[in-house]
């Protein structure tokens, strides 16, 4: 089990979390709460980098659902970038590659080079 860590950044279309770990039942709530202390603007972007998620159960899926939930409430956009394979088949499976935008990589949308990390 890979603890659950989580980096802000911002970058100019808006907040990027990066999502190192396990997001599963014992730490998706570390996710939303995360999530929550964002202030999100009308407009923006908020992107969560899940480029070292090492792990990610249907509590973690929940979590991702949550954040774009907060995002929705916000008038801002959300998006999911570097998805790991693993993840990303789980998405595809549930239908919701459908409703995330998905990026090959963060700095895809923020601009930001992965130099900034």
């Amino acid at each position: 089990m890979t603890p659950l860590t989580i980096t802000v950044r911002d970058a100019h279309t808006g907040p990027v979390l990066e999502v190192t770990g396990d997001l599963d039942y014992d730490t998706a709530t570390h996710l939303r709460q995360a999530v929550k202390k964002l202030a999100l603007a009308p407009g923006r972007l908020l992107v969560l980098d899940l480029g070292r998620l090492d792990f990610c159960d249907s509590s973690g899926i929940t979590a991702l659902l949550v954040a774009r939930n907060h995002a929705i409430a916000a008038q801002a956009e959300m998006a999911l970038a570097a998805v790991p394979d693993n993840t990303a088949r789980t998405l595809r499976v549930a239908g919701l590659d459908q409703v995330f935008t998905l990026l090959p990589h963060a700095e895809t949308t923020t601009g930001s080079p992965a130099g900034d990390r």
